[in-house]
């Protein structure tokens, strides 16, 4: 059925629940695991109120998100290395992390997307729309919601 599963992560608790679900249903049907983390663009976070930066500190903000990325991707490769799944780790500077999570099912060639339910909550969720749920409306492979 599900041969590569992609687990996204933003390190949050509840991603982490997420996380151990995806490895663990991975193993049970003996699927390998993608698992993905999108780090913020920086300059959109800077750059929005009319404030700037100096380029060497932007670099090094984006330098730190990279590293604590791959520290979130290190636990998940280490959970499934510990399961005995095999899994392959992407880290990626999209636009926005609902549109990197489904590139990289796509290039990928992922059969399933493997995600938390949590979302920004409130009126925020209502208006913008979490993550999840923008996932879930534009992926064209199923999306496994973990609660």
């Amino acid at each position: 059925m599900f041969r590569k599963i992609l687990i996204p992560t933003d390190g949050s608790a509840v991603a982490r629940k997420a996380v151990n679900g995806g490895v663990a249903f991975a193993k049970a049907i003996d699927a390998a695991v993608v698992a993905y983390c999108a780090t913020e663009p920086i300059e959109r976070i800077y750059y929005a109120e009319g404030s700037g930066a100096r380029p060497a500190t932007v670099k090094a903000l984006e330098r730190r998100y990279v590293e604590q990325a791959q520290r979130y991707l290190d636990e998940i490769a280490k959970k499934a290395r510990a399961a005995g799944v095999i899994c392959e780790t992407v880290i990626t500077r999209p636009a926005t992390p609902y549109q990197g999570i489904l590139a990289v099912a796509r290039s990928h060639k992922c059969d399933a997307i493997f995600m938390s339910s949590h979302g920004r909550g409130g009126i925020a969720s209502l208006i913008l729309g979490s993550v999840t749920q923008k996932v879930l409306a534009h992926s064209s492979v199923p999306v496994i919601v973990y609660p």
